[in-house]
């Protein structure tokens, strides 16, 4: 790989290299307040990122007031990941090319060139065509234009207020130095790690993974396999259990009036389309198979898809009933409800049991 972006290549290094050598020196400096520093701008920056930059510009999942987004603009600033207006480019171009050539920072080329080394090669070719909505957005528009400005004001104040209650070398250390690495390293970690090792709960033919314990590095980001099936989703981990404070942060502000317009994937609408992905996925695999076990998983396919997409209509079509009936019809109508997902329930599990045995019969893993 030849270097094309020297100066982003020198800053990468140079930051490092700083950041080994300032060890014995930092471990003098260390205090609880020194921690607790790295840990607070660590969080802004990062969820600043992961809140707004992604979730907010790129994808577009849900819509926030000018006092929400100022907030974002200005603590991404510690995170030093270029402006929203450019990373929301680049990312919109890896959901539109995932896993080919054309994708900015594709696993394909390899664990280490996903992380970090496609900083060193990737030269934008900038598509006005790709984000006409945030040219659109003043607030956007004049943080790219002023990057650099943000980007000096935001750290230095950081320092300053750093300097004051744990001295320069710790503030420079653990509010600035680590902080930059950890933020950094979690953020390519989604490109890389989280293209490699996890499960594909709802797309198989991608290389995107969920993966649980870097969901807790990257406030919930680790969900990426879910990510790139439904990127409309204002939330990564979609159960209860899944550890998703941008989620989280994304639905307190919609509460506190600063958030709007949150886009959610119905359970229902989710089933459907992994149904009719997975059969799509797990036929053309079959579709050289010719043995009896191929041709009766086959057919099973096609059967359980059909029952399940009847009964999930059906659904459908009472729930838009129940908006319009009687308070009288309404306790009929959510009696019927409630059997018709219990039995959709048994069809969903019933697919899913059949899936697994086609993947384990033909190793469709991968």
């Amino acid at each position: 790989m030849k270097i094309k972006n020297w100066d982003i290549f020198v800053f990468i290094v140079f930051y490092h290299l700083l950041l080994v050598v300032l060890i014995p020196a930092a471990i003098t400096a260390a205090s609880w307040p020194a921690i607790l520093l790295f840990f607070v701008t660590y969080i802004i920056g990062g969820m600043s990122i992961t809140v707004g930059y992604h979730r907010l510009y790129a994808h577009k999942a849900y819509s926030a007031n000018a006092f929400f987004e100022w907030c974002v603009l200005l603590g991404s600033a510690l995170s030093l990941e270029m402006s929203a207006l450019k990373w929301s480019h680049d990312h919109r171009i890896h959901h539109n090319h995932v896993d080919t050539e054309k994708d900015p920072y594709s696993i394909k080329k390899g664990f280490w060139y996903a992380h970090v080394l496609w900083l060193f090669d990737y030269q934008r070719d900038y598509d006005a065509s790709l984000i006409p909505d945030l040219l659109k957005n003043p607030r956007v528009v004049l943080q790219d234009r002023y990057y650099g400005v943000f980007v000096a004001g935001v750290n230095l104040a950081v320092f300053g207020i750093g300097c004051l209650l744990v001295g320069p070398l710790a503030s420079f250390y653990f509010g600035v130095l680590l902080r930059i690495a950890m933020i950094h390293h979690s953020t390519w970690f989604i490109n890389s790690l989280c293209h490699t090792i996890g499960s594909k709960t709802y797309a198989r033919e991608l290389s995107a993974v969920d993966n649980a314990l870097l969901a807790l590095l990257t406030f919930g980001e680790g969900y990426h396999n879910y990510h790139h099936a439904f990127a409309a989703d204002y939330r990564n981990g979609i159960r209860w259990y899944h550890f998703d404070p941008s989620k989280w942060t994304i639905w307190l502000a919609s509460k506190l009036g600063m958030a709007d317009k949150l886009r959610v994937i119905n359970e229902i609408a989710l089933q459907k389309a992994l149904v009719l992905k997975d059969k799509q996925l797990i036929l053309a695999h079959l579709e050289a198979e010719v043995d009896t076990v191929a041709a009766e998983l086959k057919a099973k396919l096609e059967d359980v898809s059909t029952v399940f997409e009847e009964k999930a209509a059906v659904i459908m079509l009472k729930a838009r009933e129940l908006k319009q009936a009687s308070d009288e019809q309404s306790k009929t109508i959510q009696k019927e409800m409630k059997e018709l997902r219990a039995s959709l329930k048994l069809t969903w599990n019933e697919w899913i049991a059949l899936t697994k045995q086609a993947t384990k019969q033909y190793d469709l893993a991968h």
